[in-house]
């Protein structure tokens, strides 16, 4: 049975696109068969991200107006078996996705044989949004650890709660967990920024993992590769621990406390 999961948050410019793209081949490389569809009519990143730019032709709005089929505009990732792209438009606005053409994208990736469907939300509330998260049966809502993005993803699981189809269904609110991104535990001991125990205790949803500042995470994007593929670099492990937690394996939070120094590391300042 296929899951459809909206990766959402309430501010911009917190990692979404990159945990939408990092979940996708980490479920992707566990052998599932797994879509990510980019929802961000007219800026349009997941491809990039995911290193595929140059292969779009034909994209989700294509497929909406009939322009194209699923098959012509869905990409297959080179790098990753069972991991498929659906880009989004560049150049029309997000009045051009509707709910009853997604639901159709969403019903013939499910009758391929797709085993995960990440839906990479635009930030914030308006269409683009809610009509990501309309089909999802699960929501992974990231947030950095500073006051402003924890209350904007508080207002989202507001609306994930009741302007879904599952809420209009009656079937209750959409289950939610959180992935904290950009955290340095170095800055949270300064007071520089929200524990992940502050951040936990406000939204009060489950805690799907947390990933660290790291300049892993932008020499991914630059160079168009998943971030989970880099393997020896925080980052990736951290987003490989989430997406097996994800799965439903039970995984010690890493990255997340000051590492001491021992006294040569402190005396030549190692």
């Amino acid at each position: 049975m296929t899951k459809v999961v909206v990766v959402a948050s309430g501010k911009g410019g917190v990692g979404k696109t990159t945990t939408s793209a990092a979940i996708a081949t980490g479920l992707a490389l566990r052998g599932f068969k797994t879509a990510v569809i980019d929802f961000d009519v007219g800026l349009r990143n997941l491809d990039l991200i995911m290193g595929c730019e140059r292969r779009v032709v034909y994209d989700i709005v294509n497929v909406i107006n009939g322009d194209a089929n699923l098959r012509q505009a869905l990409i297959k990732d080179k790098r990753t078996d069972n991991l498929y792209i659906l880009p989004a438009s560049q150049t029309r606005d997000k009045d051009a996705l509707t709910m009853e053409g997604v639901g159709r994208v969403i019903e013939e990736l499910s009758d391929m044989g797709m085993e995960y469907i990440i839906c990479d939300s635009p930030a914030g509330i308006e269409k683009g949004a809610l009509t990501a998260a309309y089909f999802a049966d699960e929501a992974i809502v990231v947030t950095n650890p500073e006051v402003s993005s924890v209350r904007d993803s508080d207002r989202i699981l507001g609306i994930l709660a009741s302007k879904t189809k599952r809420a209009e269904e009656g079937k209750g609110e959409l289950p939610a967990r959180l992935l904290l991104s950009r955290y340095s535990a170095e800055r949270v001991e300064k007071g520089e920024m929200l524990s992940v125990e502050d951040v936990v205790e406000i939204l009060a949803i489950p805690l799907l993992g947390v990933i660290p500042e790291s300049e892993a995470v932008l020499n991914a994007s630059n160079s168009g590769t998943p971030v989970t593929l880099d393997v020896d670099s925080d980052a990736g492990q951290a987003y490989l621990d989430a997406t097996a937690r994800f799965l439903g394996e039970e995984l010690p939070l890493r990255f997340v406390t000051v590492t001491k120094k021992g006294f040569l590391g402190r005396l030549f300042g190692g």
